[in-house]
């Protein structure tokens, strides 16, 4: 395993709260590798004032700040949604910044724990300066963080969540890059209805904002095929409880079982449901974190399907996907890639577009005018579309696409536009 440790200048002003990256030789592991904050792009103190007018805006750098789980059950998706970041951040670095600023991030871990969420957020608001926050991961931690970063006008990227509230209009300073699990649960349910002809559909989810937020979209798809949930289990967030849940789904006898959670908690649920021989098709949202969940899984894997927000990571066919593997050959060439880290690729990405876009007379406002205001854009390959819809003053969210990929027998993902049953 390569060793790289935290860069103890990038925690500049960090005391000893659990909550952050508190210390500089914590290795933070993703697929096997040592993953942290980087310091080449690093210019001067984090503490110093800003002398362009804008929290976070300096003469030769810009600073972005993450609050996102770094340890806990969820430890990998916020380890990998930052090195997709890190690694379009250090791209850009490489060809001399953005008008002549390089690009910083400083990164505090919440645990995915929303009373983390909250402290860490204000730090980084009101101590640290950050010029926008990025990357935060999950919805209880987003629906704690976002009052905060509205209050200050602070931009709120790319948060690593589909939940419909972060999609509401009334957010001025939200840009969404993916889509909703509203629509990631539609594509399930469509695929199972119409490929299978399945009627019997459960829910597993966790029992917390985020867990009902995919709940939800599964009910409303279901609703509108004049359909009802064949049964409903539940776990408690930051845990592995699954059986009693496990009980509840199998008590429905349902042909489908849709999952809300991270990759521990659905992975333990699956390898209990193989081991009673309890083997309906099982399907999760990306939130779970792909690579994650299939090394969790290994060979009870097999015939899992996850619907992504991203495309392929290896399809290089995809511009944006091939400059990703470029960017994250360059960062860290023993990293393996993945679809959280391509999300956090595209999302570091998106922020630059519009910096670029801003000149050099960088504010906050800008930078949503130049995002949320742009309309359609084109990031390599993958397209981007704020425009106003019917009834709404601004769409913030940019992508509405959904892929499906299944775990084959070898444990590896591969792209599929329809579900089979187990063995066909």
């Amino acid at each position: 395993m390569v060793q790289i440790t935290v860069a103890a200048l990038v925690l500049v002003g960090c005391g000893s709260s659990g909550s952050e990256l508190s210390n500089p030789t914590l290795p933070l592991t993703a697929n096997g590798d040592s993953l942290v904050t980087p310091t080449s792009s690093v210019s001067g103190s984090t503490t110093s004032t800003p002398i362009t007018g804008t929290p976070g805006v300096f003469e030769d750098r810009v600073l972005f700040g993450q609050s996102a789980a770094f340890s806990g059950p969820a430890q990998e998706l916020g380890i990998n949604l930052n090195l997709g970041i890190r690694a379009a951040f250090e791209e850009a670095n490489r060809a001399g910044g953005i008008h002549g600023r390089m690009l910083e991030l400083i990164t505090r871990d919440d645990a995915y724990e929303p009373e983390a969420a909250i402290t860490n957020t204000r730090t980084l608001i009101e101590q640290e300066q950050v010029f926008s926050l990025i990357g935060a991961v999950g919805t209880p931690t987003s629906r704690s963080a976002t009052p905060l970063a509205a209050d200050a006008g602070i931009p709120y990227v790319a948060p690593f969540t589909g939940a419909g509230f972060l999609r509401d209009d009334s957010w001025e300073n939200v840009i969404n890059l993916r889509a909703s699990y509203a629509q990631e649960t539609d594509e399930m349910v469509e695929r199972l209805t119409t490929d299978l002809g399945i009627t019997k559909i459960a829910v597993m989810f966790q029992d917390d904002s985020f867990g009902r937020a995919g709940f939800n979209g599964t009910v409303a798809a279901l609703e509108r095929r004049n359909m009802k949930l064949a049964a409903t289990g539940t776990y408690t967030r930051n845990t592995t409880a699954v059986k009693s849940g496990l009980l509840d789904l199998q008590n429905g006898d349902p042909q489908a079982v849709i999952l809300i959670g991270a990759y521990q908690p659905v992975a333990a649920l699956i390898s209990w449901a193989r081991h009673i021989g309890f083997n309906p098709i099982f399907m999760t949202v990306s939130f779970v974190g792909s690579n994650a969940l299939a090394n969790e899984l290994g060979p009870e894997g097999a015939g899992v399907y996850v619907t992504q927000v991203v495309p392929f990571p290896t399809d290089t066919s995809i511009p944006i996907v091939a400059s990703y593997m470029e960017a994250l050959t360059a960062f860290d060439p023993d990293v393996e890639p993945g679809f959280v880290s391509l999300e956090g690729y595209i999302a570091g990405r998106m922020a630059i577009s519009g910096l670029r876009a801003c000149g050099r007379d960088l504010t906050r406002d800008c930078l949503l005018e130049h995002t949320l205001g742009a309309g359609q854009f084109d990031l390599d390959g993958f397209n981007l579309d704020f425009g106003q819809e019917a009834n709404r003053a601004v769409d913030n969210q940019g992508s509405d696409v959904v892929f499906l990929t299944v775990i084959d027998a070898n444990g590896e993902y591969r792209s599929t536009t329809s579900v089979k049953r187990s063995g066909s």
